[in-house]
C-alpha cells in the first residue's frame, strides 16, 4: 500500500494548502500510484486546522477530483496542541474522512481515538518513536486500528532504520499483526521506505515527508514523489 502525504508544514513551492491545491496535487499522487491520501487542510489565513468548515472543504474537493480513493486527515497536536479543545474541534466535524492519524505519544489520543471510533473513522495509529510503540501495545487500542504508522523522525538514514526496524520488532513480539505503512523524514524517508518495500509493508511519500527525490534533487510536487516510491516496490 502506498500512501501520498500531500502537504503539512514542508516549505515547498508546490505545497498545497487551497482546497483546489489539495485536489490537484492529491489527483497527481493518485495516477502516480497512490493508493491513500493524507492531507492537512488550511483555513483562510494560510494556518493549518482541524475547523468543521475548511476541513469539510477539503475533503470535498479531493474526494470529487479522487473519486474512491480513501483520505486520511490528521490530529497532530502541532496543529492544535490543546487536546480538549483537539477533542472538540474533531467532534464537530461534518464531513468525515475515512481514516485519521492518530499520534499515540500525545496527550488525550486514547479518549480522541474512542472518538474517532464511535463516529466510524478509521485509526492509522502514529508511532513516531519506540516510546509511542510501547504506549499504543500497552493502550490495548491495536485490534481496533485500521493500521500503524511507523514513522521514525531521524535525521540520518542508518538511525532512521533502525529505529523503524526496533518498532517494527516491538510490534511483532506483542502480537499486533495491524497492517503497517512506514515512512520517515527527508532523505532519510527513502532509506526507510526501501527498508519497508523490500519487507512487504506499505510505505509513505509526499511533500509533508521530504521535499526531495532519492537522488537529493528537489521534487517538483507529490507526484514526482509517489512515482519514486512506486518504483520502490518489489514487481
Amino acid at each position: 500500500m502506498l500512501q501520498a502525504a500531500l502537504n503539512g508544514e514542508r516549505d515547498h513551492p508546490a505545497l498545497p494548502r487551497t482546497p483546489a491545491e489539495l485536489a490537484a496535487e492529491g489527483r497527481a499522487a493518485v495516477d502516480a500510484g497512490a493508493h491513500v491520501l493524507h492531507l492537512h487542510p488550511y483555513d483562510d489565513e494560510g494556518r493549518q486546522t482541524l475547523d468543521a468548515e475548511p476541513c469539510a472543504a477539503a475533503l470535498r474537493a479531493v474526494r470529487a477530483a479522487c473519486p474512491g480513493t480513501p483520505i486520511s486527515l490528521s490530529t497532530s497536536a502541532d496543529i492544535e496542541p490543546d487536546a480538549e479543545r483537539r477533542h472538540a474541534l474533531v467532534a464537530t466535524w461534518t464531513d468525515l474522512p475515512e481514516l485519521v492519524t492518530a499520534n499515540q505519544g500525545e496527550d488525550g489520543i486514547g479518549e480522541l481515538c474512542e472518538l474517532l471510533l464511535e463516529r466510524g473513522i478509521g485509526v492509522e495509529a502514529g508511532l513516531l518513536s519506540l516510546y509511542d510503540a510501547r504506549a499504543f501495545v500497552a493502550s490495548g487500542l491495536a485490534p481496533r486500528c485500521t493500521r500503524a504508522m511507523v514513522e521514525p523522525l531521524d535525521a540520518v538514514p542508518d538511525d532512521a532504520t533502525a529505529h523503524a526496524a526496533a518498532m517494527e520488532a516491538l510490534l511483532v513480539e506483542a502480537g499486533v499483526d495491524l497492517e503497517q505503512v512506514h515512512h520517515g523524514d527527508g532523505i532519510a524517508s527513502w532509506a526507510v521506505n526501501a527498508r519497508a518495500a523490500a519487507r512487504g509493508h506499505g510505505i509513505r511519500t509526499g511533500l509533508e515527508d521530504t521535499p526531495v527525490l532519492p537522488d537529493g534533487r528537489l521534487a517538483t510536487g507529490n507526484g514526482e514523489l509517489v512515482a519514486a516510491a512506486a518504483a520502490l516496490s518489489p514487481r
